[in-house]
C-alpha cells in the first residue's frame, strides 16, 4: 500500500537541484562553516588514499583536517563527510552502508570517469530510477557505497509522474491549492 504525503508540501525550489535535466547547473562548492545538520563518518584504513579518492574522484574539497584524526570533506552545502582512521587491512566484505549525494546530470560522467581512473571497477551505472533520477554507484577504497543522484527531465505525462502523483506528490504543473501554500 502506498502512503499518502498529504501532510507534506511541495518544496522542490528550495533544493540545489530544483532545476532538472542536462541544462541544470551545479552550485559552487560551499566552504562556509555551519553546525552540520547531517553528515556521514567513514572509517578508513588509509586516510591519505581515501582523501585522494574523495577529492579527485568524487569532487569533494578538504574543508578541515586534524592530521591523523579526521579529514572533513565537502561538496555542496550539507554534503559533509568525515574520514577517520579505522581498522587496518583490506576490505573483504560487501559495503554495509550507502550514502547518496545530489548532483546534476552533467556531473555524472566526469565523476564516473575520475573514479574509474583512480579505482578501476569501482563504478556501476548510470541507471534511471522510478523517482526520476539518474544514478551512478561508486564503491570507495574504504568500502562505502556512494550514490551520486541527478534529477532527470520531468515529463508530466510519464508513467513515473503518474506513479509519484499516486503517492501524493503532484507534478509542478498540476499543483493544487494548498500544495505549496502556508503550512504550519
Amino acid at each position: 500500500m502506498l502512503s499518502c504525503m498529504s501532510e507534506n508540501f511541495h518544496a522542490f525550489e528550495i533544493g540545489p537541484t530544483s532545476e532538472r535535466g542536462i541544462h541544470a547547473v551545479a552550485p559552487e562548492i560551499f566552504r562556509g562553516i555551519y553546525a552540520m545538520p547531517a553528515f556521514v563518518t567513514i572509517p578508513t584504513h588509509d586516510l591519505a588514499a581515501s582523501t585522494d579518492f574523495w577529492i579527485r574522484g568524487l569532487g569533494f574539497v578538504e574543508l578541515f583536517s586534524n592530521p591523523g584524526h579526521v579529514m572533513h570533506l565537502r561538496r555542496w552545502a550539507f554534503q559533509d563527510v568525515l574520514l577517520v582512521p579505522g581498522a587496518h587491512g583490506e576490505r573483504t566484505s560487501a559495503p554495509t552502508m550507502t550514502v547518496s549525494f545530489s548532483c546534476v546530470l552533467s556531473q555524472l560522467d566526469d565523476v564516473a570517469e575520475a573514479c574509474e581512473a583512480l579505482a578501476p571497477g569501482s563504478v556501476s551505472g548510470p541507471r534511471d530510477t522510478p523517482w526520476i533520477t539518474r544514478d551512478i554507484e561508486v564503491i570507495t577504497p574504504e568500502g562505502a557505497r556512494v550514490v551520486f543522484t541527478a534529477p532527470r527531465e520531468f515529463d508530466p505525462s510519464s508513467q513515473e509522474a503518474r506513479d509519484l502523483m499516486a503517492t501524493g506528490i503532484p507534478a509542478p504543473e498540476e499543483r493544487q491549492e494548498g500544495d505549496n501554500g502556508v503550512h504550519g
